[in-house]
């Protein structure tokens, strides 16, 4: 299966008991979350270093709750804590995964 360019496309996938085989390891890890699955997603990107995963690691965190782990991974990614929401920055993750 080709990788999703859209999340909209990424969203048509989860009814997959896995994600593809073929894809990278950071677009399986929004695959595992867009799915329910914050833990799997977590695992995923939790032994990687990077920004984008560590941009990912922030997403997973800020989207649990835990506002303070978020920031630190956050600027680990050398990224500014979001003001958008959580849909439009995961939209914005997916698109900077198929730059």
């Amino acid at each position: 299966m080709q990788q999703p360019e859209t999340y909209d496309q990424l969203l048509t996938t989860i009814d997959q008991k896995q994600p593809p085989r073929q894809w990278p390891v950071l677009l399986k890890a929004v695959w595992w979350d867009a799915r329910g699955n914050w833990e799997e997603a977590h695992h995923l990107v939790d032994s990687l270093s990077g920004n984008m995963s560590n941009r990912i690691h922030a997403y997973l965190h800020r989207k649990e709750g835990d506002e303070g782990n978020a920031r630190y991974w956050y600027n680990r990614a050398g990224k500014p804590f979001p003001k958008e929401s959580l849909d439009v920055e995961i939209k914005g993750i997916l698109e900077d995964l198929n730059k």
